[in-house]
């Protein structure tokens, strides 16, 4: 069955109008005073948009609200040290949101006098800037019935209208992008798409959705059939791969701490850590070795002084941290130095890290 007409099979006696009047009224009357709904300036629905991708609403406020302060233009985040963005961005993780970000924005100062694009193709040409995000800053910020899919406004729309795809599967998303498309208002394309969001935030949860509370209960298939709890159905993901570490906090005779940069690309790139190795590669015995030929210093490590446990989406670091003093050989190594430990906290460095600054007192 071609897309357009699986569309039509799903919508077939769903009352559209009714089903967008409800959500409306209630997003109008209940929605939640958040920062960034202020206003529709693109810029700032753009930064929200992005910092709430894989994050909670609560955690990004206080991060948004310093954002903003720090970076309140386009041109102010173009123009800023990406050391001092990632500084920003400390503890909100998946880092590579932030220098999209601010790349993204970049091209908008260079190429659009620093006003975000309204136009949807060069909007999506922007770095970072996915079908999502498109969509969210089209119908948010500039009012346009742009679809704005992600996994809150399937799983609503899956209880909705009872569509038992897989919603881990692209297909399923392009198909739930129709759907949008066919329901949304082309009067309130704001209120509508964040009505979705909303309801997906605080009523239609992925475990004990509060149905007695939703304001499109009669218009629930889901509910209706009593079968609310059973979607929307999506495949297990793989288990996170445990990768474990030993993790250096290597003092010297002055006090200064020795910390690291990240390569620029991959994981946590461009941000700050002690020095680390996996141990599938080096011994623990061999530890001194390994780090004499990596950076040039002769090393006794003593005990171990912490274990921090830190879970990413798709892998596990497990890191035994050790305390250590360089006994010879000078420092060899680009983008390594050794630091005050008053000045340390001046530089971005990822939560797994920054579990291990309590040892700096």
């Amino acid at each position: 069955m071609k897309q357009q007409e699986k569309v039509q099979s799903i919508l077939n006696e769903f009352d559209i109008e009714k089903f967008r009047s409800q959500l409306i009224d209630w997003f109008n009357k209940e929605q939640r005073i958040l920062p960034w709904r202020d206003n529709q300036d693109p810029y700032r629905v753009w930064v929200s948009e992005i910092m709430l991708q894989q994050t909670r609403v609560d955690t990004v406020i206080p991060y948004f609200n310093n954002f903003m302060e720090q970076f309140p233009t386009p041109e102010a985040l173009a123009n800023a040290k990406e050391q001092d963005v990632l500084k920003a961005w400390e503890g909100l993780g998946y880092y590579s949101r932030a220098r999209n970000l601010q790349n993204a924005v970049r091209e908008v100062v260079a190429h659009y006098e620093g006003r975000v694009p309204d136009n949807k193709g060069q909007l999506g040409d922007l770095k970072g800037v996915g079908p999502y995000t498109q969509g969210a800053i089209l119908s948010i910020a500039f009012d346009q019935p742009e679809p704005a899919v992600d996994g809150n406004v399937m799983r609503v729309l899956s209880r909705i209208l009872m569509v038992e795809e897989d919603i881990a599967k692209a297909n399923t998303k392009s198909l739930f992008e129709a759907l949008v498309r066919s329901l949304i208002s082309t009067d309130n394309p704001s209120a509508f798409n964040q009505g979705l969001m909303e309801l997906g935030a605080i009523i239609c949860t992925p475990k004990s959705p509060s149905c007695l509370l939703c304001p499109v209960r009669s218009e629930c298939r889901a509910f209706n059939a009593g079968r609310e709890q059973d979607l929307p159905y999506k495949t297990k993901k793989k288990k996170q791969k445990k990768q474990p570490y030993i993790a250096l906090f290597i003092e010297n005779e002055k006090g200064e701490v020795l910390i690291e940069q990240r390569p620029e690309e991959g994981l946590l790139a461009s941000l700050w850590q002690y020095p680390m190795a996996p141990l599938n590669e080096v011994s623990e015995q061999d530890i001194p070795s390994w780090f004499y030929g990596e950076y040039g210093l002769k090393i006794n490590v003593q005990s171990t002084i912490d274990h921090v446990h830190h879970v990413f989406s798709h892998l596990i670091w497990d890191m035994q941290v050790k305390k250590a003093h360089p006994t010879d050989g000078a420092l060899d190594r680009k983008r390594s130095r050794f630091v005050s430990k008053e000045s340390i906290k001046e530089y971005p460095f990822p939560v797994s890290h920054q579990k291990i600054h309590k040892h700096l007192s």
